[in-house]
C-alpha cells in the first residue's frame, strides 16, 4: 500500500487581483502558510503561470517549480478545466462558454475549439517539463442538452455525440502518452463524462486508452445520488486524481437533484466546505489507500456559506487528519510463530 500525498490546494477559486492571491510567489507562500504541501495550478490564469512559455521552456518551468519549493509547496498538477470544456461545446452553450476563450477566437466556434485543443496540448507538454505525470481537465459536452430525454431522443444521437467527442480527444490522449502524462477527466454534471456509465462509453471509443483516467470528486456523486464508495471499487484502476470536496443532498417535497433553478444556497444539493457536508471521507481515504492510490489529495474549496480563506485553512487540517500513513507490517506480526514448507505440510497432515 502507498500513502496518499497531501494536503494540496486547487488555486482556481483563490487567484485574484489582490495580494496575496495575485502572484505566483505570494499565493504559494500563502498556501504553505495555510498548511498545504502542494498546489494544483489553473493553467488559464496568467497571474500565476504563462502557459505558452511553460510549454516551450523547461527553464521557465524550473523557475515556477523552484519558487514553489522555496515557499514550501510542490506543483501537483496543471489544470485545463476551462480549456477542456471548449474542446466540445454544444451550440446552445456557445455564448455562455465564449468567455473562457482568448478574445481572438470568441464568436468563432471552430477557431475556439482549435485554440482549446492547443491549450490542452501546451499544458500536457508543460506538465512533462515540470515532471508531473497527471493532468486535470473537463471533457466538454455535445450531448448534455439531451441528458433528460424529452422529447424522445432520436436513435443514434448519443452514439454520434460520443463518437465525435472521442475523435476530438484521441489525438490529445496520444500526445499525453508521448509525454508520459495521464489525462484525468473530472467526472462532473454538465460534462458528457458525468458518471461511470458515460465514462465507459467514452473509454470504449478511445479503445481503452491507457492515458484516459478519472479525476475522482465524491461531491459530484453525492449531488447525483450515486454510490461514491462503490465507484472507487469499480474504477480504482482508472482513478488518477482526487479532489477532496464535500457536498450535501437534502431533497424535499419541493425539489431534488435538479434544484428547481435555485441559487446554490437554496438548492437541495449544494457544495460545502470540508467536514460540513455528507461525504464519508474516512471511508473514501480508506478505499483509495486500499487500492494503492499514490496521487495527491487536492482540496477544491466550493461552499455557498463559508469564507474561502476559512475553508482553505480548515481544509488543510482536514486532509492531514484523513491521510492514512500506511503500515509497514501486519498488526498481528507479534503472534508470528515462524514456519517453513515442512511445518506447513505437517500442520495440514500431509
Amino acid at each position: 500500500m502507498k500513502t496518499i500525498k497531501g494536503p494540496a490546494l486547487f488555486l482556481a477559486q483563490f487567484a485574484a487581483d489582490e495580494a496575496p492571491f495575485n502572484s505566483w510567489d505570494s499565493i504559494t507562500a500563502w498556501a504553505a502558510d495555510c498548511g498545504y504541501r502542494g498546489v494544483q495550478v489553473p493553467s488559464w490564469d496568467a497571474r500565476l503561470i504563462d502557459l505558452k512559455l511553460a510549454a516551450s521552456s523547461k527553464d521557465y518551468c524550473d523557475e515556477i517549480t523552484g519558487k514553489a519549493a522555496e515557499n514550501g509547496v510542490e506543483v501537483t498538477e496543471l489544470s485545463t478545466h476551462l480549456q477542456g470544456q471548449l474542446v466540445a461545446v454544444h451550440p446552445a452553450y456557445d455564448a455562455a462558454f465564449d468567455g473562457f476563450a482568448d478574445p481572438s477566437v470568441r464568436g468563432n466556434p471552430k477557431a475556439r475549439q482549435a485554440w482549446a485543443v492547443d491549450q490542452v496540448k501546451q499544458a500536457i507538454t508543460a506538465s512533462r517539463h515540470m515532471g508531473i505525470r497527471a493532468h486535470a481537465t473537463f471533457s466538454g459536452a455535445l450531448a448534455w442538452p439531451y441528458v433528460y430525454p424529452w422529447p424522445q431522443r432520436p436513435a443514434g444521437l448519443i452514439e454520434t455525440a460520443f463518437d465525435e467527442l472521442a475523435a476530438r480527444w484521441r489525438p490529445l490522449l496520444d500526445h499525453a502518452d508521448e509525454n508520459g502524462v495521464d489525462i484525468c477527466y473530472e467526472i462532473h454534471p454538465g460534462e458528457d463524462l458525468h458518471d461511470g456509465v458515460s465514462f465507459e462509453m467514452f473509454l470504449d471509443r478511445v479503445a481503452g486508452h491507457a492515458r484516459c483516467k478519472m479525476l475522482y470528486d465524491p461531491s459530484h456523486y453525492v449531488l447525483q445520488a450515486m454510490d461514491y464508495l462503490d465507484n472507487i471499487d469499480i474504477y480504482h484502476d482508472r482513478i488518477g486524481m482526487f479532489h477532496v470536496k464535500d457536498a450535501e443532498l437534502n431533497p424535499t417535497g419541493r425539489q431534488g437533484v435538479y434544484g428547481g433553478y435555485q441559487p446554490w444556497i437554496d438548492r437541495a444539493g449544494r457544495f460545502r466546505s470540508l467536514g460540513d457536508g455528507q461525504v464519508d471521507f474516512g471511508a473514501v481515504f480508506s478505499k483509495l489507500t486500499q487500492y494503492d492510490f499514490d496521487g495527491w489529495a487536492v482540496v477544491e474549496w466550493e461552499c455557498a456559506m463559508k469564507h474561502p480563506e476559512d475553508g482553505a485553512r480548515e481544509g488543510a487540517r482536514f486532509v492531514s487528519d484523513h491521510i492514512i500513513r500506511v503500515t509497514e507490517r501486519a498488526f498481528d506480526d507479534f503472534a508470528d510463530g515462524g514456519a517453513d514448507e515442512a511445518a506447513n505440510r505437517a500442520m495440514l497432515g500431509l
